[in-house]
């Protein structure tokens, strides 16, 4: 077929190529913190943002070099499709690159873009920019008209339509802010007033003329600007407006949020200045929430109507509408997460019927969030769902009936995409691995499955316009990311060289996975760090990854690269270290996902238990000598962990930690543990906070005093919570410049010197 794609990548080529893109190893050294935290400094900086040229000749990323300062912007680069010409661009240049994101034309040869408040249009196949609009107003939202011969675009919380050939603009919307008065609006008056008006236009000409102009400009302007003016409501706002393929009514994204809702202020103490700010950051779980709603304006006329839907209290995505523009979509959820809708819509009746409903007695959740699209030219809508317990593909007809699936098996599928050619999907998959991700094409009738990657690991791929070659973001367990383009040739060729030459020094390990029994049956999978020199008796090291929902047991570099690097060194001063995959985590179906609902800190802390006896009984760890350590969800697991389970671990380092659920953010914890004021006993049995007493071991506290996402306020409450109890086995290290995620290399260096501090003087010396 012209332009598919035909990749067989033989082992023997991959590693032929794959070791000459590695500097020659020299003699390894002992590995130091300072040395590790270095970061990307070591292991170098991901590409990403990885796009093609309308031709298919030139591949655009950005890119940093691992030299480059840490606080440094990434920049723009490009290589030619054989991965020849490899260069950064300059600024000028930079401007005039294909844009990150856009409103492309359906052949793929021109995209609309917005870039600081103006429009531009960029042409794929020259690699041209031409600016549209350049004005004090900020136009954003740029999209094509259906025809693709105008721009429709936002400016005000109004939706304008613009057409380069005259260069005329049309305003299709009138919705004015808060407080606007309309005409007709002003104030009458009280009597007096009012008898006062009536004399003037009785006695004076003057006066009566001026009514009367007024009256006739007044009609005159309602003729020819019929369109009815839609005020906002208080609190009130526009979140996006999409024009119909028709043209005759636009989409309003609508949310309105609440007076009572209230707002975290982080402290920042090295603001500059002498004095400290306040950064405004999140409301906190239970808080009343922006409520999102659907309404259709009439261009013609102005009158609004609003969708009707039992999901018209939740969340909402972007409206799709169907190739021939007659038909059109709507992903819905519902306000307590147990619900999802794909939504038929009637914008003319403002109706909604279920295309798919879809259902989860814990959250409805998985790896493709709103994985939703049109199956192009034709009447198929495609999704993902969970409902055989996996991540798979279905399609359902608009007109409805049971939706057909598409791939099945106990594998995820993980991203879903249309091919350039538009003749099916590209789907990336854990079918090859549970631990990897690979990219496969299928048919839209779900035959003709074919793998497109070979190498084991991890891919995000990108295919050129023409179908022939991918560009792959590829990495494995020992090598960090890497641009790769693969095609025909059968020879994968390595665009960038990311790592520092210190980094090919130290022989990192393609580190073994294994599987842990759980005590209720089930296989727990998990990254085993044994020293070459194991002696029996040694002490344990339990890593807890953060996020809840991630994988971290897998076959990819690890985006905890220092961790990866910390446990090699941990090997060196005589640690075992188990890395888990917990449940709670991603990768391994409905069930492993949603395990934690209603307690975080049970089944996925009985699992970092479990990894601690079966280390016992299989590799002869010493049971007084184990210790558990991680950051965000990984450092409240911890602090569960030293104050549940005491004589299991003796000591622990929390970093970043969550120590009471009732004060992180709505979107995530809602999902797990419902809210505060509906499920208070979820919150207390899942809190760390409420277990303060059971401390015994050592604890390490360390928290960025800028973390705008677990608030420093959690170890600040955690910790008076401490003095309180009299507990002394503990301290606290604070990082006054970091949030959530450090950037300073000193600052990860002093983290984590203490952390070995403390595994060595509490575990290694006993």
């Amino acid at each position: 077929m012209a332009g598919r794609l035909w990749v067989c990548l033989l082992g023997t080529v991959w590693l032929a190529a794959a070791q000459r893109a590695v500097p020659a190893k020299t003699k390894a050294s002992k590995l130091t913190v300072e040395r590790i935290m270095q970061g990307p400094g070591l292991y170098g900086w991901t590409p990403r943002d990885v796009r093609w040229s309308g031709d298919s000749q030139q591949v655009f990323f950005r890119w940093k070099q691992h030299g480059d300062p840490v606080m440094a912007e990434y920049s723009t680069w490009v290589a030619g499709r054989d991965g020849s010409g490899l260069r950064k661009l300059t600024e000028d240049e930079e401007r005039e690159a294909p844009p990150l994101t856009g409103d492309d034309t359906r052949d793929w040869k021109l995209t609309l873009s917005a870039d600081r408040g103006d429009i531009f249009l960029f042409d794929r196949m020259t690699g041209r920019r031409r600016q549209i609009t350049k004005t004090r107003d900020i136009e954003s939202q740029p999209r094509f008209t259906h025809d693709e011969k105008r721009i429709a675009f936002v400016r005000e919380s109004n939706l304008y339509v613009l057409t380069p050939a005259d260069g005329s603009i049309e305003q299709l919307t009138d919705i004015r802010p808060f407080g606007a008065k309309l005409e007709g609006d002003e104030k009458k008056g009280t009597e007096s007033q009012q008898f006062l008006k009536k004399e003037d236009q009785t006695l004076l000409a003057i006066v009566r003329d001026r009514e009367a102009k007024r009256e006739r400009e007044e009609a005159r302007r309602k003729r020819l600007a019929p369109r009815k003016p839609f005020v906002l409501a208080k609190n009130q706002s526009v979140r996006a407006l999409f024009l119909s393929p028709d043209e005759t009514y636009v989409l309003a994204w609508m949310a309105e949020s609440s007076d009572d809702t209230k707002k975290t202020s982080v402290p920042d103490f090295l603001a500059g200045g002498g004095y400290t700010s306040g950064l405004e950051s999140r409301a906190k779980v239970g808080d009343r929430q922006a409520e999102e709603k659907i309404a259709f304006f009439d261009t013609g006329s102005g009158e609004v109507k609003w969708l009707k839907h039992d999901a018209a209290n939740g969340n909402f995505a972007s409206p799709m509408w169907s190739d021939d523009g007659a038909r059109l979509i709507l992903h819905a959820r519902g306000a307590a997460n147990k619900d999802e809708w794909i939504l038929a819509v009637d914008p003319i009746a403002a109706t909604a019927r279920p295309l798919v409903h879809k259902h989860d007695d814990a959250w409805v959740d998985g790896p493709v969030p709103r994985g939703v699209g049109w199956v192009p030219n034709s009447n198929l809508v495609y999704f993902d769902w969970e409902r055989d317990g996996w991540s798979h593909l279905y399609t359902v007809p608009f007109e409805g009936g049971d939706p057909k699936q598409l791939t099945r098996g106990e594998w995820e599928v993980r991203q879903i995409a249309i091919a350039p050619s538009r003749d099916r999907f590209l789907l990336t998959t854990s079918e090859s691995h549970p631990g990897e991700d690979q990219l496969w094409e299928l048919k839209f009738d779900g035959s003709g499955k074919k793998k497109l990657t070979q190498m084991p690991g991890g891919h995000t791929a990108v295919m050129s316009p023409d179908g022939s070659l991918l560009a792959s973001i590829y990495s494995y367990v020992n090598k960090p990311p890497e641009l790769y383009l693969l095609g025909a040739d059968a020879k994968p060729i390595q665009v960038t060289s990311s790592p520092s030459d210190e980094f090919w020094a130290y022989p990192w390990l393609d580190v073994p996975l294994v599987t842990i029994p759980a005590r209720d049956g089930r296989k727990v999978p998990a990254r085993l760090y044994k020293p070459a020199a194991w002696k029996k008796g040694g002490p344990l090291v339990v890593f807890v990854h953060g996020a809840g929902y991630l994988q971290n047991a897998h076959r990819r570099w690890s985006t905890y690269a220092r961790e990866y690097m910390f446990h090699h060194l941990l090997m060196e001063r005589g640690f075992l270290v188990l890395d888990l995959d917990y449940r709670g985590s991603a990768g391994y179906g409905r069930d492993w996902r949603t395990a934690i609902y209603q307690h975080m800190g049970g089944k996925d802390l009985d699992d970092q238990v479990d990894a601690v006896k079966w280390a016992v009984a299989q590799h002869g760890v010493n049971p007084k000598r184990a210790g558990i350590y991680g950051g965000s969800y990984g450092g409240f697991l911890t602090l569960m962990a030293l104050f549940t389970q005491p004589k299991v671990f003796q000591a622990g380092a929390a970093l970043r930690p969550v120590t009471d659920w009732a004060h992180y953010n709505h979107g995530y914890t809602s999902n797990i543990l419902n809210t505060p004021q509906k499920d208070p006993q979820a919150y207390r049995k899942s809190s760390p906070i409420h277990f303060a007493e059971g401390l015994e071991g050592a604890l390490l506290i360390c928290h960025g005093m800028v973390d705008v996402n677990v608030h420093f306020q959690d170890t600040v409450r955690l910790t008076q919570r401490l003095i309180e109890l009299g507990k002394q086995n503990w301290e606290l290290a604070v990082y006054p410049a970091e949030d959530h995620a450090f950037e300073q290399p000193a600052s990860w260096a002093d983290e984590y010197r203490r952390i070995l501090k403390l595994f060595e003087s509490n575990l290694r010396n006993q």
